[in-house]
């Protein structure tokens, strides 16, 4: 998992859309994807919510409160 790739799964953790990722990493919408697609392969989930919920399994997250 590199350090982007973290960036990435934080923020879909803390419910950001794509743009709003691209926005705050700085980085093009499509940048975002290609780091999601690696994600999710490196997880093998298939969708977003199945990646964050698994980081968390895994320790690399921690729950949001509430």
């Amino acid at each position: 998992m590199t350090p982007t790739q973290m960036k990435v799964l934080r923020c879909v953790h803390s419910g950001l859309l794509n743009k709003q990722i691209a926005y705050e990493l700085g980085m093009a919408e499509a940048t975002v994807k290609v780091h999601m697609t690696a994600l999710m392969r490196k997880l093998n989930v298939r969708n977003r919510t199945q990646a964050a919920i698994a980081a968390r399994n895994l320790g690399w997250l921690r729950a949001t409160p509430g």
